[in-house]
């Protein structure tokens, strides 16, 4: 395995693999929720510009998150 770093380093056009979430509560719940667990395959789409939010496609479906919650997802290429 290469060495993690948060989800919110990845590139657009690149893709990663989960290893772990680092938060816990209602974020963690919700990550979870919308198929972010370990193993699962994240590919970068597009930044915003300003660097807000990034588009992401995971199991299918892009979803849309702030950077401050893709801190908290730590992958792997």
């Amino acid at each position: 395995m290469d060495f993690l770093y948060p989800l919110s380093r990845l590139s657009a056009n690149k893709s990663a693999t989960v290893h772990s979430l680092i938060c816990g509560g209602e974020m963690r719940r919700r990550l979870q929720d919308i198929g972010i667990t370990a193993g699962t395959k994240i590919q970068c789409l597009q930044k915003s510009p300003y660097g807000d939010m990034t588009a992401y496609l995971i199991r299918g479906a892009v979803i849309a998150l702030r950077s401050e919650d893709a801190e908290n997802i730590l992958v792997y290429n």
